[in-house]
C-alpha cells in the first residue's frame, strides 16, 4: 500500500517536467508536494509508534525511498525525517520530541543536520566545532559542510565538541540551533544532482544549554546509528532510481536504430544490459539483507556492517549501470533534456553520501 500511494503521487504530480520546474524555483522543492507528504503520512514513516509514528522500521523506509529514488523526487525527507527527527527520536527528551516531531510530521518543521566538516573524510568523531559552556548557554563556534537542506532548514542539529580533542571519541554532543540565530551564517548552494545543501558557520552563537539532546559528550553512537539509517535510505533510493536507467535503457535500445535495425537485437549489446539487469538484482537484494538486519534485535556493530556492505556494493552497481545507461544512449544520454543523465547524476551523488564505497569496504572489514 505504501509503494501503491507513492507511485500514485509520482504519476500525477511528479512527472520529469515537473520535477525541473521544481528544481528551479527558489526554494528547491514543493511546499505542495511536502504537505502531500504530511497528508499521505509518509513523514510519520521513519518514526516509532512511541513516538507518533507509522512504526520507524527500514524496510517500510526502504520501499519508500526506492519509489522515490524511480521519480528523482528532491523534497527533503531525509534531512528532515530521517536524518534530522532521527536525532530527535534517538537522543531527545520527551519535551524536546513534542516540540519538534510533531511539528515535522504534520508538515510545519524543516530540519537539517550539520555533521560533517572540512578533512572529515566521513569521519563522524572528527568534531572541531565547540561548544563552551558559559552559564546556562552554550557558545558555538566552527563550521559544517554539505549540510543537506541547509538553505532551508529552520532547526539546525548540529555536532559539536563539548570536551576532548578533534578526533576524539567521546566529548561529542547535538545541540538544536535556531537556524535564525544570530551569529549562523549559510552559503547555499544547488548539488550536481539537483538537490540543495549549504556550508554553514557558526561564529559566538549562544545556545540554551537546554537545547543539548541526549546527555552531554555521549552522542557519538547515536550519531552512527541515525546516519546508518540514512544510508540505507539513500541505497535504496540509489536502487530504484538504477531499476529505471536500466527500464529507459531497454526501451531506448528497441527504438534507436543503426546499420538499419534497433541496436537491441546486437548481441554485445543484450550482454551488457543483462550485466546490468544482475547488478541491479545483487543490489536490491543487499539492501534488503541491510533493511532487515536494522529491524533486528542484532549487535549494533553487525548492523553497522550490514549497512556497509550494503552502501559498497550499491556504489559498485552505481559505476557500472550508471555508465553502461550513458554509454548505451550515446551522446543524448548526457543532454538535460533526457531524464537518464539526470538519474546518473543523482546515483553518482549517492555513491559519495555518508561515505563511498572504498569508505565503507574498509569500515565492514573493520568491524
Amino acid at each position: 500500500m505504501l509503494q501503491d500511494s507513492v507511485q500514485k503521487f509520482v504519476h500525477r504530480h511528479y512527472s520529469f517536467d515537473d520535477r525541473n520546474a521544481i528544481i528551479d524555483s527558489g526554494s528547491g522543492y514543493s511546499d505542495e508536494c511536502w504537505q502531500l507528504f504530511a497528508e499521505l503520512g509518509w513523514l510519520t514513516v521513519p518514526f516509532s509508534e512511541d513516538d507518533g509514528g507509522f512504526g520507524g522500521l527500514a524496510t517500510d523506509m526502504m520501499v519508500l525511498m526506492e519509489e522515490f529514488g524511480k521519480a528523482m523526487v528532491v523534497e527533503p525527507f531525509v534531512p528532515t525525517a530521517v536524518l534530522g527527527g532521527g536525532l530527535v527520536a534517538a537522543l531527545g527528551s520527551e519535551q524536546q520530541k513534542e516540540q519538534n516531531l510533531g511539528p515535522l510530521m504534520e508538515g510545519k518543521l524543516q530540519l537539517g543536520a550539520a555533521l560533517y566538516e572540512t578533512n572529515g573524510r566521513y569521519n563522524l568523531a572528527s568534531v572541531g566545532t565547540t561548544a563552551k559552556r558559559d552559564g546556562d548557554h552554550y557558545v558555538v563556534n566552527g563550521s559544517k559542510i554539505l549540510v543537506l537542506n541547509g538553505e532551508s532548514a529552520q532547526q539546525l542539529l548540529v555536532s559539536v565538541r563539548t570536551q576532548g580533542a578533534e578526533r576524539d571519541e567521546q566529548g561529542i554532543s547535538v545541540v538544536l540551533i535556531d537556524a535564525a540565530s544570530s551569529g549562523v551564517h549559510k552559503k547555499a548552494y544547488t548539488t550536481v544532482d539537483g538537490h540543495r545543501a549549504a556550508q554553514i558557520s557558526f561564529t559566538d552563537v549562544r545556545v540554551p544549554v537546554a537545547n543539548c539532546l541526549g546527555a552531554e559528550g555521549e552522542a557519538l553512537s547515536a550519531l552512527r546509528r541515525v546516519v546508518d539509517r540514512a544510508t540505507l535510505c539513500v541505497s535504496a533510493e540509489a536502487v530504484g532510481a538504477l531499476d529505471m536507467l536500466l527500464q529507459k535503457t531497454v526501451e531506448y535500445s528497441k527504438t534507436r536504430k543503426q546499420f538499419g535495425t534497433a541496436i537491441g537485437t546486437f548481441q554485445a549489446l543484450q550482454h551488457r544490459m543483462a550485466d546490468m539487469f544482475i547488478e541491479c538484482q545483487l543490489a536490491r537484494s543487499i539492501v534488503v539483507m541491510a533493511a532487515m538486519k536494522l529491524d533486528s534485535n542484532l549487535p549494533d556493530a553487525e548492523k553497522a556492517r550490514a549497512v556497509s556492505a550494503a552502501k559498497s556494493r550499491v556504489g559498485r552497481a552505481i559505476r557500472k549501470v550508471g555508465q553502461e545507461a550513458v554509454q548505451l544512449h550515446g551522446g543524448i544520454g548526457i543532454t538535460n533534456e533526457l531524464d537518464v543523465g539526470h538519474l546518473f547524476k543523482r546515483v553518482t551523488g549517492i555513491e559519495t553520501l555518508f561515505g563511498n564505497s572504498d569508505f565503507h569496504t574498509a569500515r565492514f572489514a573493520s568491524l
